[in-house]
């Protein structure tokens, strides 16, 4: 796979558990090893434009995730075509907030963020109360998982 970050928040965040996790996503979910991802990690001031252009909603927020192809999950016999899977911007400020009010780890807080991002790209979406169910518990599955492969 091919994941591009980079880190224009202004404090220091996990790269490379981000690469390692992201990596670790779209093995599991069967996407063909020449897809990309663009990863963004930006401050406050920056999440707020975004969320305005990308959502129309002001004020800052956790992440964002733009789709590029529309790519879907794939089959353990037949991984999904590459293509560009599109671009997560994430606020290592506002997960860092958000940890707290959880009662877990910011690196835990990104890792949930990221797979959630991730998801959203290959169609999830937890618009409907059943979809909300499914997504959430296949991020939690995925970040436990992926924690559990480097011992942490």
């Amino acid at each position: 796979m091919s994941v591009e970050i980079e880190n224009e928040s202004g404090v220091d965040a996990p790269l490379e558990s981000i690469l390692e996790l992201a990596d670790f996503v779209l093995n599991k979910m069967h996407i063909d090893s020449a897809a990309d991802i663009e990863i963004l990690l930006v401050n406050e001031v920056v999440m707020e434009a975004y969320h305005l252009d990308w959502m129309q909603e002001s004020g800052s927020t956790d992440v964002l995730s733009q789709p590029i192809d529309g790519l879907r999950p794939g089959k353990p016999s037949e991984k999904t075509p590459a293509g560009h899977l599109g671009m997560i911007v994430l606020c290592p400020q506002v997960a860092t907030r958000q940890a707290e009010v959880a009662g877990h780890s910011e690196l835990q807080e990104i890792l949930i963020l990221v797979a959630h991002s991730i998801l959203h790209l290959l169609g999830y979406d937890h618009a409907e109360k059943q979809d909300e169910i499914e997504m959430f518990a296949l991020q939690q599955e995925i970040v436990a998982e992926y924690l559990d492969s480097v011992g942490a």
